[in-house]
């Protein structure tokens, strides 16, 4: 019995061993693009969804590839512009192809433009995870050198005095280590790459039933655009004062990492679903065009140049496939202007 239990033992030692072996050489651990503790949440994603916008119903794949992007698989010397920003960019509960981004895809392929814009987007990112994108995520991306950053801004900037927990949006990183331990050993292990592989291929998870209600949301509706948000005589309150120094330091800190990694930004102005009636919003957006004027960045000023419409959102600040159309019809051609100097 006793030799028996001993065989056993040094089987089971053997197979751990060989098992490492096999890890070592064909895992991630050593490589570049081993993401450590960070990102695992963002990636090899590929979850089922139905969504209801407007009395329609859309079936789609909610999908993000081995680097954490939005769609499917890429090789990363391809991608020569990136999207950021948080929910409003990621559209989660949008099909891709209606989402901002896949709308304006959509139309450089229509004009014959061989320009393709990659979404590195994530729910609630703000300026502070930006910055955490270039010092946790892209390094991590071997061959990976963007030429443009198209940062949507605004809506999340404007809670930058807020003390919201960054862990949960900005910093994707679990609280316990045995947490991160887990995630460590998923963001680099062969085996469990393989085996999330196929699962999304044969068993993707399904997280249908999206059927989002906002009749509510457009009672008395009234659109409040630029020309009005403008006349309002604004003194900054002390809350307000803090947004904008935050965004003005997190801003410097990332034009410090655009000029080492030699990337040109350009930065789009956002609205709610009725404008420019957050006071706080109107404030942000008129601080990024000072700023931008100051530091020469090209921006985009959708909030002088739109007015959304009734069902244009799902709630104030998601847009329905309706809405994401009109702002790609707005800034598609600034962005084919700025875009199609690229190298």
């Amino acid at each position: 019995m006793k030799e028996k239990i001993k065989i056993t033992i040094y089987n089971f030692i053997i197979l751990i061993f060989i098992f490492s072996i096999f890890e070592m050489i064909f895992g991630y651990w050593f490589k570049k693009d081993n993401f450590g503790i960070h990102m695992r949440n963002e990636r090899n994603k590929n979850w089922k969804t139905t969504s209801r916008f407007n009395d329609k119903e859309y079936n789609f794949f909610y999908k993000r590839n081995f680097y954490g992007f939005r769609g499917g698989e890429f090789d990363p010397k391809d991608v020569k512009i990136i999207f950021n920003g948080g929910s409003t960019s990621n559209q989660r509960y949008t099909p891709e192809n209606l989402t901002i981004v896949g709308l304006i895809n959509r139309k450089f392929k229509k004009d014959g433009i061989k320009i393709k814009v990659y979404n590195a987007a994530t729910n609630g990112k703000s300026l502070r995870g930006i910055i955490y994108d270039f010092n946790f995520w892209f390094k991590k991306i071997d061959n990976f050198k963007p030429q443009y950053i198209i940062l949507y801004l605004g809506i999340n900037e404007r809670t930058l005095a807020h003390k919201l927990d960054e862990k949960q949006f900005d910093i994707r990183v679990k609280d316990k280590k045995i947490d991160q331990l887990k995630d460590y050993f998923k963001n680099n292990s062969f085996t469990y790459s393989k085996y999330i592989q196929i699962k999304n291929k044969y068993f993707p998870k399904n997280t249908s039933g999206y059927f989002l209600d906002y009749s509510d949301l457009y009672k008395d509706f009234r659109y409040f655009d630029y020309n009005q948000a403008k006349r309002r005589n604004y003194e900054f309150n002390n809350e307000e004062k803090l947004i904008l120094n935050q965004l003005e330091r997190r801003l410097e800190i990332l034009k410090e990492i655009f000029s080492k990694e030699r990337i040109k930004p350009i930065i789009i102005t956002q609205v709610e679903y009725n404008g420019l009636s957050n006071k706080k919003l109107f404030l942000v957006n008129e601080f990024l065009k000072k700023y931008s004027i100051e530091n020469n960045i090209d921006i985009i000023k959708l909030d002088e140049m739109i007015e959304m419409e009734l069902n244009d959102f799902y709630d104030k600040v998601h847009t329905t496939p309706s809405g994401s159309k009109r702002i790609a019809d707005v800034i598609y051609p600034e962005l084919k202007k700025l875009l199609t100097k690229i190298d």
